[in-house]
């Protein structure tokens, strides 16, 4: 008989690190970038602090939008879908925390805390043990702001020194390299 070894589950999260009243064009493509990615290595996706349009009131209104406005993603339908199966979430920004039922938080940073540093193959021990993850992404100039860098139990570099990556660029590069790792 095996045993199937049960496993977390991953979300891709993207902090609003711009003006929080102002939805811009960044916002989008990075919403539409993630979704994808979600979708394609069965994660989940969170945004935190980002200002959509008061109109706008579920994941769903949300990926429906997005999806008339750009190209990325087959025209923002893999966004859509992944609404659709119920992992798109939207939140407020967290002044206290992140929401437990995420799962553990890891800030994705160039400039891990040394007392918080954490590999990439430990974060997939981790989600390989049952235990769910939550990777967060700051979405701005200056990535996530100096309290979401306190409010993270851990910090995860996805390069091998330091290197300062895009967003997007960042997000892919951790999702395929926590996809390989959780295979192996």
């Amino acid at each position: 008989m095996v045993l199937k070894m049960h496993t977390g589950r991953i979300t891709l999260a993207l902090y609003n690190s711009y003006d929080p009243r102002s939805f811009r064009e960044a916002h989008r493509r990075a919403l539409a970038r993630a979704g994808p990615l979600a979708l394609a290595f069965d994660y989940n996706l969170a945004v935190f602090g980002f200002p959509f349009p008061q109109e706008l009131q579920t994941p769903t209104e949300i990926s429906e939008w997005v999806a008339t406005t750009t190209s990325i993603g087959e025209h923002g339908g893999f966004l859509k879908e992944l609404t659709a199966k119920g992992r798109f979430q939207t939140f407020p920004y967290p002044d206290k925390g992140f929401p437990p039922q995420l799962g553990e938080i890891v800030l994705t940073t160039r400039k891990p805390d040394e007392k918080k540093k954490i590999t990439a193959e430990e974060v997939a021990e981790m989600v390989k043990r049952g235990q769910s993850v939550m990777l967060v992404f700051g979405l701005g100039p200056k990535g996530a702001p100096k309290e979401v860098f306190k409010m993270t139990k851990y910090h995860l570099d996805i390069t091998p020194g330091g290197y300062s990556l895009e967003t997007c660029t960042a997000m892919g590069a951790t999702a395929g390299a926590m996809a390989y790792l959780l295979k192996h």
